[in-house]
């Protein structure tokens, strides 16, 4: 490295930890969008990116098959036979799917990452009932009247509600008979009458909650919620979903590239030593000042080992048993399982799906999902499909928690099961500069994650991310 280069390698504006799906998208973000006219004079930032891993997406990688036995059979496993190629698979850790007129989407349109990315509609969106029987998610009025999720009447129920929430317009008093603004999601519902199960699957798997803490929460926001989850199935008509052809691996890269466009220095396969960042420094007011490499990381790659910066954006690994641990906190355990089989989930036709079990149908705390996909998106080789158990570890035994899940699994060839910690930052950023990511989620869908890239985007540059974007990506049928 020439001494120009070195010297441009002492100070950057923003140091990344991480090429996961949420600091990738927030380098190519903060590097190639102008800030309003203020105190950043409309400048760019100058962002340089660190990752311990050989690989792009940290923990929402896309593994062929020789990189997953070695994760987790170790350097001398043998790939089974029966699986062919191992340049035939493209294996997320996390699968997520992305919601066709979702944040992640607008993010990708505003960015123009899209012009690096073929996407594929996924084949359908389904529930659990808590009869255990495996339905279609209705998410229209047609839809409503034709689902075996509910009685005849109760159909006519959730048609009636459906048909408000289309209709209901908050700049239109007239469309709110219901006084939304000052009721809770939980009297919205029993305003029509739904019952236990219809509440259910609605809050869980088409308004996209969590838990059922959103009962309490505004009405507004579980109207929001279903609305966007219906124009996003009327933009392709199967499902609310879309996904990236060569599985999730391709976002990553796709924000990386649009980094180093405008100026962004990326560096990978840093792990020489167990820690190669040796510390974090923080000035006398708490705030960051930039990192400290370790001395063979600085002398193999000839970068300085000082490098100062005027604000940190780390996944929270980066954080975990380092000096610096307090701010981060624990605060529990996901269990993945990737399943490749030759067959799709049970009792579900077509290439690809999402499959949402609520809490209620299985006697747990928290939803399990499963995401599904195939040849149909380049991951897999023809005849082939893997699914992608995920769910919040209640159990001492994981398998128990995954349990309903893999009764749905048929003629499974190999399956890899780990546990995941999940942590979150003790603190918001706004004192000390250092912004720290959340892990990823048990969701398959990326609609709490993209929240977190907007709070992130808005904490870092103190200004509101505009998703106004007009281009559609490329997405085949």
């Amino acid at each position: 490295m020439s001494e120009a280069e070195q010297d441009a390698m002492k100070e950057f504006d923003v140091i990344i930890l991480g090429t996961g799906v949420k600091e990738c998208v927030l380098s190519g973000l903060l590097s190639s969008l102008k800030l309003p006219p203020g105190a950043e004079d409309g400048k760019t930032k100058k962002v340089l990116v660190l990752d311990r891993n050989s690989y792009y997406g940290g923990e929402s990688a896309s593994l062929n098959l020789d990189q997953l036995y070695k994760k987790f059979r170790g350097e001398e496993a043998k790939v089974n036979t029966d699986l062919g190629r191992s340049r035939d698979y493209c294996l997320d850790l996390c699968p997520k799917f992305l919601m066709a007129c979702g944040n992640l989407v607008k993010i990708l349109l505003l960015s123009r990452v899209t012009d690096y990315l073929e996407f594929k509609s996924v084949a359908g969106s389904y529930v659990m009932s808590k009869k255990g029987k495996i339905c279609k998610c209705p998410a229209t009025p047609a839809e409503a009247l034709s689902s075996s999720l509910m009685g005849m009447f109760e159909k006519r129920r959730f048609k009636k509600f459906l048909d408000f929430v289309n209709d209901f317009d908050k700049e239109v008093p007239a469309t709110d008979k219901h006084d939304c603004k000052n009721i809770t999601a939980q009297q919205l519902l029993e305003a029509f009458g739904l019952d236990e199960n219809t509440q259910s699957f609605t809050g869980h798997a088409i308004a996209l909650f969590t838990d059922d803490n959103y009962l309490k929460g505004p009405a507004m926001e579980l109207i929001d919620r279903t609305k966007l989850y219906a124009w996003s199935i009327s933009k392709h008509g199967q499902s609310p979903y879309i996904y990236p052809k060569w599985g999730l691996g391709g976002l990553p890269e796709g924000f990386s590239r649009r980094c180093a466009v405008h100026g962004g220095t990326f560096m990978l396969n840093m792990n020489e030593e167990p820690n190669f960042i040796k510390n974090i420094d923080f000035g006398d007011d708490g705030k960051v000042t930039g990192i400290e490499l370790s001395e063979n990381v600085s002398k193999c790659y000839e970068i300085p080992q000082s490098i100062k910066c005027k604000q940190l954006i780390a996944d929270p690994s980066y954080f975990v048993d380092t000096q610096h641990a307090s701010k981060v906190k624990k605060v529990g355990e996901i269990v993945r399982c990737i399943c490749i089989c030759n067959s799709q989930v049970k009792g579900i036709k077509g290439e690809s799906c999402q499959v949402i079990i609520p809490a209620k149908s299985a006697n747990r705390n928290s939803d399990i999902y499963i995401c599904s996909v195939s040849y149909a998106h380049n991951v897999v080789p023809e005849g082939k499909f893997v699914c992608v158990i995920s769910a919040n570890c209640e159990n001492a035994d994981e398998m128990k928690d995954l349990a309903p899940a893999l009764d749905l699994m048929e003629n499974v060839i190999e399956k890899f099961t780990w546990k995941s910690p999940v942590y979150e930052p003790t603190g918001n950023g706004s004192e000390d500069n250092c912004f720290i990511s959340k892990s990823y989620d048990a969701t398959t869908h990326f609609q709490t994650c993209s929240e977190e890239i907007v709070e992130l985007y808005k904490a870092v540059t103190g200004h509101e991310l505009d998703l106004t974007a007009e281009p559609e990506p490329r997405v085949e049928g």
